[in-house]
């Protein structure tokens, strides 16, 4: 029986590390989603009236299952703590949202990765034209692709000259860099993604074992 109560004891500890870990990870995971929506190269897009929402759903995913990670943290600790096989069985279910809210992301931001690279470069292209037509047209909407991704025009940045970074040195292709960043941003956002998915597979894991483990020692009682 002793031997027993320690190895319930022991579960319960590591569903507490693990719940301290979770917690940590849903902060970052916020951290991260909300750095990529509103900092960075894409901060300038936040309020633009042609910002390309397609790319954001999938931070927004990101930053509302961090937001729920530390809720069930901070719950999973309390079931733990308590011993409570309804609050446990309550935090698996959470976990399995979760689960399934990161893979989503990660699933979206590998394979819708070349659809909203095509989204936003055809944004840049329908700025590009509207500029070359008008030179007052769409000028607010060209500096503001140049400043983010710190290109100016496609294969010469000659005829939008004056919507270029200052600081911009030398010639850079817009439709690439777009292709360039866009890339790897979305290829972060998976990588996130299914690493929270991963780590919350342990959390099912411990929490049902410990739930299992409660029940037999009642049972045993």
């Amino acid at each position: 029986m002793g031997r027993f109560r320690g190895g319930l004891r022991c579960i319960k500890y590591l569903l507490l590390g693990f719940n301290l870990l979770f917690w940590l990870a849903g902060s970052a995971v916020i951290a991260f989603g909300l750095w990529f929506r509103f900092g960075g190269s894409m901060k300038d897009f936040s309020s633009g009236d042609k910002s390309p929402e397609y790319f954001y759903v999938g931070l927004y995913v990101l930053v509302g299952a961090g937001a729920l990670m530390m809720a069930v943290g901070f719950f999973g600790c309390c079931g733990a703590m308590r011993e409570s096989q309804c609050v446990l069985g309550s935090f698996f279910t959470c976990l399995l949202v979760i689960f399934a809210a990161e893979v989503t992301t990660g699933v979206f931001a590998f394979i819708g990765k070349d659809v909203a690279i095509r989204h936003v470069q055809t944004m840049y292209e329908e700025a590009y034209n509207d500029y070359l037509k008008d030179r007052g047209r769409g000028n607010g909407t060209l500096i503001t692709f140049h400043s983010a991704f710190q290109c100016c025009g496609k294969e010469s940045s000659e005829q939008v000259q004056p919507t270029c970074p200052k600081e911009l040195l030398g010639h850079k292709n817009c439709i690439d860099e777009i292709e360039t960043i866009i890339s790897v941003k979305l290829q972060l956002i998976g990588i996130v993604g299914i690493g929270i998915a991963g780590l919350t597979i342990f959390g099912m894991i411990f929490s049902m074992v410990l739930c299992c483990a409660i029940r037999n020692s009642r049972d045993v009682i």
